[in-house]
């Protein structure tokens, strides 16, 4: 298969684009600088001329307390530009896969969601990533619509990153202790999401490593398997005073994977101690092929 991966630069993106290549796929992963997906004729073109049998969609407008000062910025990239990438798939005829994110819920109670749940977004980057979702869903029926929550990887800033940092600079940190959630490895991510391209079982799905565990609980078990010795206080998310709403119950069921002929992903635990070996060892970042003009 030929596939184009938007967000190369990424976490996700760049786990992808290794994995399919590992694969024998020819894959070829974008940025904003191969294609600004905020401009439909750019989108056009760049999809055209790559004539791809499949995109994964992994580019995305994250910074979730900005994106509250900034609201038309965040929808013109997570709900515009997915939809810009949508009507090119729809022309071509080509399958889609969009990464979405726990964001689209409301986060009430201590169930985890299913993937047709109500959907119920807190904050302006929740709202344009579910209007994202609507727009996939609008053009296109060869799609596949995964959500995911507290995304760690190789190639970017993440929680596991930022968590070493501060406390190994402070030697002391403050972390929420009542939003429940899946850390995801986005290597182990990449292997579903590869999984599902090969296949038309379409859909919305939930991705993550297996068990929940909370923002503390995530930071003392880095700490634990880092081997820093930090002092560690727990707050709420009040105490905590983030711009943007975030939801406290991001736990995710993944039973249709289970029931699609979808392998679960690894438990978070065995994943941060893979991620954090990996992070020990040499680093290189130019590992696929880009979109050349």
């Amino acid at each position: 298969m030929k596939l184009l991966v938007t967000g190369v630069k990424g976490q996700l993106g760049y786990d992808v684009v290794k994995e399919l290549n590992k694969r024998g796929h020819e894959a070829i992963g974008v940025d904003v600088e191969e294609m600004d997906i905020t401009r439909q004729d750019e989108v056009d073109r760049v999809i055209s001329e790559v004539s791809p049998d499949a995109v994964i969609h992994c580019a995305a407008y994250t910074a979730v307390d900005k994106a509250e000062d900034e609201p038309e910025i965040c929808q013109r990239v997570n709900r515009d530009g997915t939809e810009n990438i949508a009507k090119a798939c729809k022309k071509l005829d080509c399958k889609m896969l969009y990464i979405s994110t726990d964001y689209v819920f409301s986060g009430e109670g201590k169930t985890p969601w299913e993937p047709e749940a109500e959907k119920g977004p807190l904050s302006v980057y929740g709202r344009t990533k579910y209007e994202g979702e609507l727009a996939v869903k609008a053009h296109l029926s060869k799609y596949f619509i995964v959500r995911i929550t507290w995304a760690f990887g190789k190639n970017g800033n993440n929680f596991v990153d930022t968590m070493l940092r501060l406390g190994r600079e402070r030697g002391k940190v403050s972390v929420v202790n009542d939003q429940i959630g899946s850390p995801t490895y986005t290597k182990d991510l990449a292997i579903l999401l590869a999984d599902m391209i090969e296949t038309e079982k379409y859909g919305e799905y939930h991705g993550t490593n297996e068990g929940f565990c909370s923002c503390f609980e995530f930071a003392k078990e880095i700490f634990k398997v880092a081997g820093v010795d930090v002092e560690m206080t727990p707050i709420t998310t009040e105490e905590f005073g983030a711009k943007a709403n975030r939801p406290k119950n991001s736990r995710l069921s993944k039973e249709k994977l289970v029931k699609s002929g979808f392998n679960k992903l690894p438990g978070w635990q065995d994943a941060l101690a893979r991620y954090l070996q990996e992070m020990s060892e040499p680093q290189s970042f130019n590992n696929y092929r880009n979109f050349s003009f």
